[in-house]
């Protein structure tokens, strides 16, 4: 393998275009599905990129992912929740460090799969309290989570799917408040000195593939049927949260 693709180092042109491609397939998936295209994407990209880089370039690509998507569907978003979220994901950065190392990874993954599960199947657990403080503790749950994992948008789609009167709301509100969330794990990171910019060719290119996504998938969002969008995001939430506690019982070596 080429040492230095585009001064990438450890990468070599065909990995290149293979991640620019996984990057506008995992947007299209996401933006018609409503979730999933984050964590397949990390996945992906855990396969060729060393683990201490992983996090903040699949952050970077991600909030370009959101950021596109919140463009092209801005007039659908949800405005009330964004500020409770935005105060609550600060909250959550600032929380993440000092907590997170003490408690097993597989009871975290555990807990937030069994929560998905609930809330795609018992939506009234999804509107528990004020909108506002609801939307404040999402912030700082996601945040703080994502901060080590990345990608913890399955955690956010049924709360957004419950207040939502159609997939054009919940497809814009999601990546508005996903994308906030990823603009404070990048100041973080860069806090604690995070250098990612010989992967900014990579991250280009990737943001650019998956802007082309969401700008395909946008065409088949509005042109998909309410009930048959509905029914995909329940049946892929309840499979992402099956996988979590699958791993979360494998990590805690139960079998």
């Amino acid at each position: 393998m080429d040492a230095s693709f585009l001064g990438i180092p450890g990468m070599d042109g065909l990995v290149f275009g293979g991640l620019a491609l996984a990057s506008f397939c995992t947007a299209f998936f996401g933006m018609i599905t409503g979730a999933g295209g984050g964590p397949i994407l990390l996945g992906l990209m855990a396969m060729v990129m060393p683990p201490a880089i992983l996090i903040p370039v699949h952050t970077v690509v991600q909030l370009g992912v959101g950021s596109s998507r919140t463009i092209m569907l801005w007039r659908f978003i949800l405005w009330p929740t964004v500020l409770p979220f935005l105060i609550g994901a600060v909250l959550g950065a600032a929380l993440a460090a000092p907590i997170f190392v003490s408690l097993p990874s597989a009871v975290l993954q555990g807990i937030v799969g069994l929560f998905i599960l609930l809330i795609a199947w018992v939506p009234e657990f999804g509107r528990f309290g004020p909108e506002r403080g609801r939307f404040a503790f999402l912030g700082l749950a996601m945040t703080f989570l994502a901060m080590f994992v990345s990608s913890m948008g399955s955690l956010l789609a049924p709360f957004v799917a419950t207040i939502s009167p159609d997939r054009r709301n919940y497809a814009s509100t999601t990546a508005a408040l996903m994308s906030m969330s990823h603009i404070i794990k990048l100041v973080a990171f860069g806090a604690m000195g995070f250098a990612i910019g010989t992967y900014l060719p990579l991250m280009a290119a990737m943001v650019a593939t998956a802007a082309l996504g969401n700008w395909l998938a946008r065409k088949v969002l509005f042109r998909m049927r309410e009930e048959l969008f509905r029914t995909i995001l329940k049946l892929l939430l309840t499979a992402l949260a099956l996988r979590l506690l699958w791993v979360a019982a494998r990590d805690a070596g139960l079998f």
